[in-house]
């Protein structure tokens, strides 16, 4: 699972194995040590009593928590993205994108790209 924050923004990109982790058991996760054996963690989960996408902010944890009908949908279909926005305290808004992981156009030395989604432009690409 990938991650990016950036300017009001949380994405997650998840490859073919995660999306079926979190269809089958409701819940994907990662982690990233840092030195002084502090860790920041990242999750998406599926919820049966969610409406909309959220998320949220907690022991150096970050959860993108998606209703459980909407991630059946996506994991089982050519859906590639849910979105959704939620207002935060200040008023500003967050986007919230968790999207499956498409493999490069071009090769990269050193990174397997075997678990992730076909890309749909693959057909169509010169190098």
């Amino acid at each position: 699972m990938k991650l990016r924050i950036k300017d009001n923004s949380v994405r997650m990109r998840l490859t073919r194995g995660e999306v079926e982790a979190l269809r089958q058991n409701g819940i994907v996760a990662a982690i990233t040590g840092f030195p002084g054996g502090r860790s920041f963690q990242y999750r998406v989960e599926s919820s049966p009593a969610s409406v909309k996408l959220a998320a949220f902010f907690s022991d150096n944890t970050v959860t993108v928590r998606l209703p459980e009908t909407a991630v059946l949908a996506w994991a089982t279909t050519e859906q590639v993205s849910l979105h959704g926005e939620q207002v935060l305290d200040d008023g500003d808004t967050l986007q919230i994108l968790v999207e499956k992981d498409f493999a490069c156009l071009t090769q990269r030395e050193d990174e397997d790209e075997s678990d992730m989604y076909p890309h749909p432009d693959a057909g169509n690409y010169n190098c």
